[in-house]
């Protein structure tokens, strides 16, 4: 077989590209394969198999007598396994004469099983031809459309094994990737091709093993491993992981659907990363383009699911501290104490063409990794790591320190320093993430309003840490002091008076406010920096129908000259984001209206098969009758499988008192109930709640 032809794909931009309708994905980790719904993975497309952001094959092409096969029914039957049936068209053989059924699973390889059946009632011949190529290219360039081959290719075959090997070498970036066949081809080409002489309703199969290795010269931050459970097995479901968290009943059977498929992606989105030596388990943060180490994404995640699985938020803590900022290095907006924003480890990064490794582009990564770790000793009263991580706490107030400093106003700001940065650093970070009421791009430096709020959180919770964990007084009532002068600065540059009172998105370099009306005022709630006088105003603006769509809240108002349905950032629906609005709500005491928004966003689940993607369209609910796809949302995207974690917590109103018992303080929608909630890990125990005509709280029995 001779090397691969270059990659091509869809343009990349400010968003991911859009996939096929029929894209059939299955994932493990950090490793997943996307094919169109013969199974194929075709050149010019962005479909691969893919391990650490690295397109192990470019082509996986199965054929019957040189044509193409006809797709029947095909689809994920498990998040690491699909299975594809087909059958012959027109050609040498009568049409429909064969079934195809290709099995595929992934876990820290690839196997596929190719089972061809004879209908007829009469001996068959044909040729199964299997074309493959590796083109091995990054991530971000079958995003972007584009392949420079500077590095060199070389293909191999080996009869006795039946396989066939590329590779492909850019030093210090060094990969390759062997296909074995369960029976011997015929090498043709780009082709293997299998004689079949089938018997009257008869059938023959044949399995073919992929497998990749990356040996760069360069040892990689952090190394992505299969994780302990990745065979070929029952183990790759994830079940003793999955039997640990903790299971729901309910009146409602499309909450526990619901459950059930969050907790179902979350297992399978788990990565397992290693850094000196230690090990620690992590989430992807989504599928199929963001299947790595985030610091906002996986801090969000880890918030979301610490009364599922404190261990991952741990894990989070951990690898996101390890990474933590030492060098002022522009190229990737790395300062000391800085919060990482990505981890990449394709050939760009790796031969230092692209900044992610990692990459510091996030204003919010540092302060957020304080409020979850805040969150985290709330949950778990897990002092030891606390005490452990508290250096990196203390680099991290640092650099938030120098950062409120450096433009004289006392506010957190960011402006890109890379030539390959991020322009906008907050959560929406598209280019036209963050625009005026009129619909202009703002320009950096800018200050988002949420990120102050996040700030002021991370004070108020860095202050309680210090007190209670390692007897800081002094610290904690300088931190108190920062945090209500930083309230103040709040008040006084970001609210105005226009469209009944809000705060506004950002202030500008300039000094002028960045007015347009968008969700994040309700993680303005979800901080705590909303004085009590100002929160029935931003309820107000939050159901208004410039930003309710009657699913959830929009990302921008349906007023501003920015909007549109279909803006990635500005005007559509996103789960995680209103998850945050919903904890804002409860947070002020509007428990309804939190309910509202979790109701809502789990109806809008019921119509994806019981997941919420990433985001979805932002018409109006009473125009749509259901949520209209958005079309580059990831799906799934673990900030958005761990949304309805956050909603049952919100609704059972759960939080660990001094003495580490978990209490609940429940709302939960008639609709729900009678609901339970057993295995409820906190404070180091397992906990049951059930609501039904009262609330119960009890020490979960181990069976």
């Amino acid at each position: 077989m001779p090397p691969t032809e270059p990659a091509a794909g869809v343009r990349f931009g400010d968003e991911p590209p859009e996939l096929t309708r029929d894209a059939v994905a299955v994932y493990h980790g950090s490793t997943f394969a996307l094919s169109d719904r013969t199974g194929d993975v075709l050149p010019d497309t962005v479909t691969g198999v893919f391990c650490a952001d690295t397109r192990h094959l470019s082509r996986f092409e199965l054929r019957i007598d040189d044509r193409r096969l006809t797709p029947l029914s095909s689809g994920q039957i498990e998040p690491h396994e699909a299975r594809f049936f087909l059958t012959n068209g027109a050609g040498s053989l009568p049409p429909r004469s064969l079934s195809i059924e290709r099995r595929r699973v992934i876990g820290e390889s690839l196997r596929e099983s190719i089972i061809v059946r004879n209908h007829d009632n009469v001996p068959v011949r044909a040729e199964l031809a299997m074309r493959c190529a590796a083109d091995f290219a990054d991530l971000f360039e079958v995003k972007d459309a584009g392949r420079r081959i500077s590095g060199s290719f070389a293909s191999s075959e080996d009869r006795s094994t039946h396989s066939v090997a590329f590779s492909y070498e850019r030093e210090p970036f060094r990969a390759s990737t062997d296909i074995r066949f369960s029976r011997e081809p015929e090498f043709r080409d780009d082709a293997a091709v299998f004689a079949l002489e089938l018997p009257a309703r008869g059938s023959t199969d044949i399995v073919v093993d992929v497998t990749w290795t990356r040996e760069d010269a360069r040892e990689a931050p952090v190394r992505v491993r299969p994780r302990p459970d990745a065979s070929f097995g029952d183990d790759l479901r994830a079940t003793a992981w999955l039997g640990g968290l903790p299971r729901l009943r309910s009146d409602s059977d499309a909450l526990e659907r619901t459950w059930l498929q969050s907790a179902t992606d979350l297992a399978a989105l788990r990565m397992h990363v290693e850094r000196h030596g230690r090990s620690m388990e992590v989430p992807a943060a989504g599928l199929p383009w963001f299947m790595a180490v985030f610091g906002r994404d996986t801090l969000i995640t880890s918030y979301q699911s610490l009364y599922v699985s404190p261990d991952l938020c741990r894990g989070t803590l951990e690898i996101l501290a390890d990474l933590q900022g030492d060098e002022d290095d522009p190229f990737r907006d790395e300062e000391p104490g800085k919060i990482m924003h990505e981890l990449r480890h394709g050939e760009l990064t790796v031969c230092g063409d692209m900044p992610h490794r990692p990459y510091y582009g996030s204003v919010d990564a540092t302060p957020l990794w304080l409020v979850v770790l805040s969150e985290y000793h709330r949950v778990t009263h897990d002092d030891e790591l606390v005490r452990a991580l508290w250096p990196n706490v203390e680099r991290a107030i640092g650099w938030i320190e120098t950062a409120r400093r450096r433009n004289g106003d006392g506010l957190l700001t960011y402006e890109t320093r890379s030539p390959v940065g991020l322009a906008n650093q907050g959560w929406k970070d598209s280019g036209a993430g963050v625009l005026f009421a009129d619909g202009r791009i703002a320009r950096a430096p800018l200050a988002l309003c949420e990120v102050q709020g996040y700030v002021s959180d991370a004070y108020d919770r860095v202050a309680a840490l210090a007190e209670a964990v390692m007897d800081d007084a002094e610290l904690a009532a300088t931190l108190r002091k920062e945090r209500d002068a930083l309230r103040d600065r709040v008040e006084e540059l970001f609210w105005t008076k226009d469209r009944g009172g809000y705060y506004v998105l950002g202030i500008d370099g300039d000094g002028a406010q960045v007015d347009s009306l968008t969700s994040n005022i309700g993680h303005l709630l979800w901080s705590g920096i909303v004085h009590e006088e100002r929160a029935p105003a931003l309820v107000e603006r939050l159901f208004s129908g410039d930003l309710w769509s009657g699913w959830g809240v929009r990302t921008t108002a349906w007023s501003d000259a920015g909007f549109s349905p279909l803006g990635y950032h500005t005007g559509t629906v996103w789960a995680h984001d209103n998850s945050l609005i919903s904890a804002g709500l409860a947070r002020y005491g509007f428990r309804d209206e939190a309910n509202r928004i979790a109701v809502s966003m789990l109806e809008a689940a019921e119509h994806r098969g019981y997941r919420l993607p990433e985001a979805f369209a932002g018409y109006d609910r009473a125009d749509t009758a259901f949520p209209v796809r958005y079309p580059t949302a990831s799906d799934p995207q673990a900030w958005a499988t761990a949304a309805p974690f956050l909603w049952m917590t919100l609704m059972l109103g759960l939080r660990v008192d001094a003495d580490g018992a978990l209490q609940a303080d429940a709302a939960v929608p008639e609709r729900f109930r009678p609901l339970r909630l057993a295995g409820i890990p906190a404070a180091g125990r397992r906990w049951d709640v059930e609501v039904g005509d009262r609330i119960s709280v009890s020490e979960h029995a181990s069976n």
